[in-house]
């Protein structure tokens, strides 16, 4: 009886470490199975004696999607997309001096133009390796992607607008005091932007204003921005940018003319409830572009901060279906 009880405490002893064995492998299979995504790296260039700062992750021999931020954000506003992004493509998202943890020359140290920043940011391209890129341009990445779009057609394998304007349908009542200063660049005119556009009050506006949820959005959005706008010197330099836009309308005709040419496949998303880009400015890429993934949004002018993960899988699907 004895030896019988010692076999079948032996077999169940046997029995448990076999179990906890198979446990064990089992737990390693699946660690191994999930891959977790790459974490995003806060990096430094120097461009052009400017030092760029930049958001990167992913696996850098994967289809590369460029994230270009708007006014008066940074990279930042980049800051959830990139992980849902990096896992599958390698993603960079650069700050133009004046905005974010680039460099912020004087005005008498470097041009302030639209022209100047599309440089820079296809220098800074080309510098870091990006030899073929979909371009996410949103608000100012806007006007500085497509110059660099037409310059570099071939380099261009998407787009993904985000209430980003090339049509004079996208600008509207929102813009009549900047075509004042754009008429005359007087002191009046530039107090009207500085007092309207620069402070706490208008940066928050721009994040909420046309949102289905303003509690949704985080405050750490227009704390961060103003704090940058905050900055000696740099509501001057947003002054210079705002009068540099009206440089942009007259190149419409040329960026409507490399939408039909080149037919990049486009996903455009665009919140509705954007005063500054209305939806009028939506609706006319759907004449020039023939490969457009078309979608209106029920958010605002920051689109990401309500709907990041409808847009997110907007944009996998996207790439999945045109890389």
């Amino acid at each position: 009886m004895n030896t019988l009880i010692k076999l079948t405490t032996r077999n169940n002893s046997l029995k448990s470490s076999l179990i906890t064995a198979a446990s064990v492998l089992m737990f390693s299979f699946a660690s191994i199975s999930h891959v977790e995504a790459a974490p995003t790296l806060h990096k430094m260039l120097k461009v052009q004696n400017q030092d760029v700062f930049y958001r990167e992750a992913g696996i850098e021999h994967k289809k590369t999607i460029v994230l270009l931020h708007g006014f008066p954000t940074s990279s930042h506003m980049y800051r959830d997309l990139i992980p849902k992004l990096s896992e599958e493509y390698h993603v960079i998202a650069p700050d133009y001096p004046g905005f974010g943890n680039s460099s912020m020359p004087a005005l008498n140290e470097f041009e302030y133009s639209f022209d100047n920043l599309a440089k820079i940011t296809d220098a800074f391209l080309e510098k870091v390796g990006a030899e073929e890129y979909t371009m996410y341009v949103m608000d100012y990445g806007a006007p500085i992607g497509f110059r660099i779009a037409v310059a570099h057609p071939e380099r261009v394998q998407g787009l993904i607008i985000q209430n980003g304007n090339a049509y004079d349908e996208g600008l509207r009542d929102f813009w009549l005091p900047i075509k004042a200063f754009w008429e005359d660049k007087s002191p009046a005119n530039a107090k009207v932007l500085k007092d309207n556009l620069l402070t706490i009050g208008a940066t928050e506006w721009q994040y909420t204003n046309g949102t289905r949820n303003k509690e949704a959005i985080s405050p750490d959005n227009w704390i961060t921005d103003q704090a940058k706008l905050d900055r000696p010197g740099n509501k001057e330099i947003q002054l210079e940018l705002f009068y540099s836009y009206g440089t942009n309308p007259a190149l419409y005709p040329e960026w409507q003319a490399y939408f039909r040419e080149h037919q990049p496949p486009t996903l455009l998303m665009w919140g509705k409830g954007d005063y500054i880009f209305p939806e009028e400015g939506a609706h006319p890429y759907k004449r020039d572009l023939k490969n457009i993934d078309f979608n209106i949004l029920d958010t605002g002018h920051f689109a990401l901060e309500e709907d990041g993960e409808v847009m997110a899988n907007h944009i996998l699907r996207f790439m999945k279906k045109h890389n």
